[in-house]
């Protein structure tokens, strides 16, 4: 055999190894343990390794876990061919090797031992009210100046939608009007602007064209300072007053923006028509709410993952019903399960669904889960999960595991949730 068809040989063969590695069912079981996991205090979270070696455990705080009963001060060695639960002794964090005969290691893991969470279930509709940052471009149009000419003072000045008019030369804009009034208070002198696009902040400059029309002077820009909808409150933090809902970001319906918020309301709202869901064309919740009715709470800030605030001092949680625990996305199974939702005007009500997908994750995502609604009165009332049902906790074996998201465009009656775990950190992140 050459030198060439040995290595062509060497090279087949190191493929079909690295692929019989690799997928074998016996890797795919360790990859699937999770590299991080929360437990709380009492719980136990058993793990299968699948192999019938010898397996060496070492971690850095050894008084916070137990492995079968036993400390890592009185047993490192364990049969990974077993079941090997992990109790908590203490709250802490441990970070784990798990070493396949004392000496390869084939998972490392942080765990993190926490006390319960017990938090208010919601399902009652939100009105919500947000006021952005500066002032949002939603679309760019020529100015036409006294000659007739045609001028685009914002697309030459590099602008696009999505884009926050933050400072117009070192002054902080309020909202659109604001902005209109500055630009006719220095007229027609070069602007400088600070823009918001995304996490990048920039300046550019702008000349204002004198409008032929009504002679006011225009940047070329429709913009936009707030929006309004309907949603569901996921939960209430009652130690902390801290709530969450909708378990997704609000955007801006034109450009698909984050919005970038000021400040915000919550208040009651009142469901007066459904809009039912059919494959292609999503449903709706119509419901009807004004300033005027009863602020429940102020958002602090809109994420990928909901809105999040403060209850008012005045709010009261008894229509909520009682605290449950939160449920960590490890411990959440496939099958059976409820939501809680407001539908009609007889307020929150228990509807059943089934958890039919887990994508466990170590990082945030807003498609934790995949639900379908298996209730025939939901399914009958509004063809599955509708617009306005977003926020909806999921509650598993009596505990909160997450909140409904998105719905399934070409099956209204299944759609993502969001792992409740991440709308809690969140919570705490932003509001401490």
């Amino acid at each position: 055999m050459g030198r060439s068809t040995f290595r062509k040989a060497f090279g087949v063969i190191f493929v079909l190894f690295f692929l019989l590695f690799n997928y074998s069912p016996l890797v795919r079981g360790i990859k699937g343990i999770p590299n991080q996991i929360q437990i709380f205090e009492g719980d136990i979270k058993t793990l299968n390794f699948g192999i019938p070696l010898p397996l060496r455990i070492d971690g850095d705080n050894v008084d916070v876990l137990k492995f079968n009963g036993n400390t890592l001060k009185d047993q490192h060695i364990y049969k990974a061919g077993q079941p090997l639960d992990i109790q908590p002794m203490n709250r802490g964090n441990v970070s784990l090797n798990f070493k396949l005969l004392g000496l390869f290691t084939i998972k490392q893991m942080k765990v993190m031992v926490n006390p319960v969470k017990y938090i208010h279930p919601g399902g009652s509709s939100i009105g919500v009210s947000l006021y952005t940052k500066g002032a949002l471009l939603v679309g760019a149009a020529e100015v036409y100046d006294k000659t007739g000419i045609a001028h685009n003072p914002a697309l030459d000045a590099g602008l696009r939608p999505g884009d926050i008019i933050n400072k117009v030369n070192g002054t902080q804009i309020k909202n659109a009007q604001h902005l209109s009034d500055l630009v006719n208070t220095i007229k027609y002198q070069n602007l400088e602007l600070e823009i918001l696009r995304g996490n990048y902040i920039f300046s550019t400059n702008i000349i204002p064209v004198e409008d032929y029309h009504d002679g006011k002077y225009r940047l070329g820009m429709w913009v936009r300072d707030s929006t309004a909808g309907v949603g569901t409150l996921t939960f209430y933090d009652h130690e902390k007053n801290h709530f969450g809902a909708l378990g997704h970001a609000i955007t801006d319906v034109d450009t698909g923006t984050t919005l970038l918020i000021k400040d915000g309301k919550i208040m009651q709202s009142k469901i007066i028509d459904i809009k039912q869901g059919e494959r292609g064309n999503p449903g709706e919740l119509k419901a009807a709410f004004s300033n005027k009715q009863k602020v429940i709470g102020n958002i602090v800030k809109n994420t990928k993952y909901g809105i999040y605030g403060k209850m008012n001092k005045t709010f009261n949680p008894s229509a909520l019903g009682e605290p449950l625990p939160i449920c960590y996305q490890h411990d959440v199974k496939i099958g059976p399960a409820k939501i809680l939702s407001t539908i009609d005007e007889e307020g929150i009500k228990e509807f059943d669904v089934e958890i039919i997908k887990l994508n466990n994750q170590d990082i945030a995502s807003s498609k934790g889960m995949v639900i379908e609604i298996v209730d025939p009165l939901l399914i009958k009332r509004t063809g599955g999960i509708v617009q306005g049902m977003s926020g909806s906790p999921i509650i598993q074996n009596g505990k909160i595991v997450g909140a409904i998201t998105h719905v399934f465009v070409n099956d209204p009656k299944k759609g993502y949730g969001i792992f409740i775990e991440w709308m809690i950190n969140e919570s705490n992140a932003i509001i401490n």
